[in-house]
């Protein structure tokens, strides 16, 4: 293949596999799009109603700001539901609107007010996604209405303003912005095979690597198999979406070929893992397979594995890698397969059309965030403290009312002008977070970001000024590229959101270097206020979310594990359970994500890196049993049943080193007997495919529960299995 093509065709992987469905460009373009028109729209009507100079600057402020929260809010697919949502985007920032105007001029009332609106924007987010844009509706319309000093009389034009941005919004989701599902379905699928490839890439690297590289190369494989995993996941829901799958395709059907991939590639990264630690003369070739398949140059895959595959009498010589690069041959190859025949429905006898019922539900095309889990996890001091047993959201309402009268009182002392940056900072903190790190870990982002974005922020403003055209540019660009990047990383959106409140004060001429100096003291204050908050009024505690996710887990390991057993011949079933277990793989590893940062403190972040590989690697050797064929062999039930009563225990109880948890110890004694009885005695027969991952998953679990290792059953290096299919 031409070094160009293969180059553009990485580069191609790289951006497809960074972006799911394209969801945050989609979400980036939408938003831009949204605010440029809205921009013209709103110039247009108030020409047309005399409304002004300031009255127009007011229309098309307001009018730009609902474009921004509408293109989000109005992201769906469906189009009753958008209209259903829509309808009420005037009435929430009308509500906002009236308080403001009661009390516009005295200032102690509207600080009180202000706190109670914020308290009631956080606390209507209980009843959906919609409300988390009508809370922040209200809460836009109190502060435009009371802090501009609205009257009664301009709240019609305010109103007006208002609703020709909602028509023109939903007109727009309705029409060019709407979401295409099975568009968007097929842009996930290409993400799950560029993401695959991706952990071939590393699968060659780490073959082609010098062993003093081995270590930090086998954790950016883990990684990648972890995005692997929310790839299928995010796939797993969008296949719900009504219209989403292709034609003869049915939910299940697709969960069970997207499994078959994944598992190939399961194989071949742990083929690839065995065969760089052993070595041998097969190392070269395998990592030749490997780089061909990370390229997408299928027809090499096929031609390099051969022969490789060949039948051969006798055992393995030690140090030649036969096996492990056998099975890396033969995981590539199936892998090239299924790509060759994705586009067909698979002919499964046991899946009918039967109603598919997702493990996970999207959240705007994205996988659900932390609130998932941490929504049943009581704050600290819920022994003595009533409130602590709260719902989460009324949780963070008190806690946003905290924090906002704190940053009110700070933030006019160092500013009776410009304290509501701090407030700002303060309500930010707690939308999109649940625990107190993560809550911590946006606070100092903001205040990173704003930072950063001064020096650009002001040179920006230095070059546009007096070019209205050039600022709205400046403007829309800015915005599009932070949504397009706030779910990468949060202190680059509030770099992109510093650089265009610097043209909207260039606009207004009240820009200057002290000014956005200012601001970034008073967004420093209201953060450090909202981690005050988080961590001492009603925290709720990153290791207790952990721990709940940890359960969360095990539960759904035990319940594969018991599904698995030859009784229960439910393939279907399986296939979703071992959905349902990425899908709580991917929750632990959420939430437990600011505690394997090195600066949490009192947590061994290394000890927390580790045992999140022990999970993912559980995970891989359960999704393996599925591939090692179905039913369970009779005489290898038990060790399922043992092995399911230990991830039982686990969700149960907490493992310390110095107190095992009860039962766990005799289930895996249990276990390991089993397997020991049932190995073949005579030297070179083959392995049943459900020894492999039955015993990897003992010793994992063992590790898990802090147990000390125990000798058991391994499969040697020179030792064949039986081919799964």
């Amino acid at each position: 293949m031409d070094r160009g093509v293969a180059a553009l065709r990485g580069i191609r992987d790289r951006v497809v596999g960074s972006d799911p469905g394209l969801n945050r460009l989609r979400m980036a373009l939408s938003a831009a799009l949204a605010m440029a028109t809205t921009l013209g729209i709103e110039y247009l009507y108030a020409t047309a109603t005399h409304a002004g100079p300031q009255g127009t600057l007011i229309a098309m402020l307001l009018g730009t700001v609902m474009a921004m929260m509408g293109s989000m809010a109005l992201s769906g697919t469906g189009v009753r539901p958008k209209v259903r949502t829509a309808v009420f985007f005037p009435p929430a920032i009308g509500i906002g609107m009236l308080a403001g105007v009661a009390v516009a001029g005295r200032t102690d009332l509207m600080l009180c007010v202000l706190v109670a609106v914020m308290f009631v924007a956080v606390f209507v987010r209980r009843f959906g996604m919609a409300f988390f844009f009508y809370g922040f509706m209200i809460w836009m319309g109190y502060f435009f209405a009371a802090f501009l000093g609205a009257k009664l009389s301009m709240l019609p034009a305010l109103l007006s303003a208002v609703g020709v941005a909602t028509g023109w919004v939903l007109l727009l989701s309705l029409t060019v912005l709407r979401t295409n599902p099975r568009r968007t379905l097929r842009r996930v699928r290409e993400a799950f095979g560029a993401r695959a490839r991706a952990v071939a890439r590393a699968s060659a690297e780490l073959l082609a690597a010098d062993p003093r590289r081995h270590a930090r190369l086998r954790r950016r494989l883990h990684a990648r198999q972890l995005r692997l995993s929310e790839a299928a996941l995010m796939i797993e829901g969008w296949s719900a979406e009504p219209g989403a799958l292709p034609v003869g395709w049915s939910g299940p059907a697709l969960r069970r070929r997207l499994l078959e991939a994944h598992l190939a590639i399961d194989a071949l990264a742990a083929a690839a893992e065995t065969l760089a630690e052993d070595g041998g003369e097969l190392l070269p070739a395998a990592a030749r397979i490997a780089g061909h398949l990370g390229r997408r140059e299928y027809g090499a895959v096929e031609y390099v594995a051969r022969p490789l595959l060949e039948p051969r009498t006798g055992t393995a010589a030690p140090g030649t890698g036969r096996w492990p690069a056998h099975h890396l041959a033969a995981a590539a190859v199936e892998y090239v397969t299924l790509a060759g025949t994705a586009a067909a429905p698979p002919p499964y006898d046991d899946i009918t059309d039967e109603a598919y019922d997702p493990v996970v539900t999207l959240a705007q095309g994205n996988l659900p965030g932390s609130a998932a889990v941490a929504s049943d996890v009581a704050a600290r001091g819920s022994h003595w403290n009533p409130l602590s047993r709260l719902t989460l959201t009324t949780r963070q309402a008190i806690q946003v009312a905290v924090a906002g009268t704190l940053a009110i009182l700070a933030g006019r002392e160092l500013s009776q002008a410009r304290y509501y940056w701090a407030v700002l900072a303060a309500f930010i903190a707690f939308a999109g977070t649940a625990t107190r790190s993560e809550t911590s870990i946006k606070a100092v982002n903001r205040v990173v970001g704003t930072l950063v974005g001064l020096g650009a922020g002001i040179g920006l403003a230095h070059l546009t000024a007096g070019h209205t055209g050039w600022v709205l540019v400046v403007i829309v660009t800015s915005m599009s590229l932070g949504f397009y990047l706030v779910n990468v990383s949060y202190a680059c959106m509030i770099f992109f959101v510093t650089i265009m409140v610097s043209q909207l004060y260039s606009v207004l001429h009240e820009f200057s270097a002290g000014l956005l100096l200012l601001r970034l003291e008073e967004t420093a204050l209201g953060a450090a206020i909202g981690i005050a908050v988080a961590y001492f009024i009603l925290p709720t505690s990153t290791r207790d979310t952990v721990e709940s996710a940890r359960r969360a887990y095990f539960r759904a390991l035990a319940d594969l594990l018991d599904r698995a057993a030859p009784t229960r011949p439910d393939g279907t079933g399986l296939d979703a359970l071992a959905r349902s277990l990425d899908h709580r793989l991917q929750q632990l590893t959420l939430v437990a994500r600011p505690l394997t940062r090195p600066m949490t403190w009192g947590v061994n972040s290394r000890l927390v890196r580790h045992r999140l590989t022990l999970y993912a690697a559980t995970t891989r050797q359960a999704r393996a049993l599925i591939r090692s064929g179905f039913p369970v062999p009779p005489e290898l039930a038990d060790t399922c049943t043992a092995l399911s009563r230990t991830a039982t225990a686990l969700a149960e109880s907490t493992p310390r080193p110095d107190h095992p948890v009860p039962g766990v110890t005799q289930a895996l004694t249990t276990a390991a007997t089993t397997l020991l009885t049932h190995r073949p005695h005579c030297p070179g027969t083959p392995l049943p495919p459900i020894t492999q991952p039955l015993v990897h998953l003992r010793q994992l679990l063992t590790e898990l529960a802090m147990l000390p290792p125990t000798p058991t059953t391994s499969t040697p290096a020179n030792q064949p299995t039986t081919s799964p299919r």
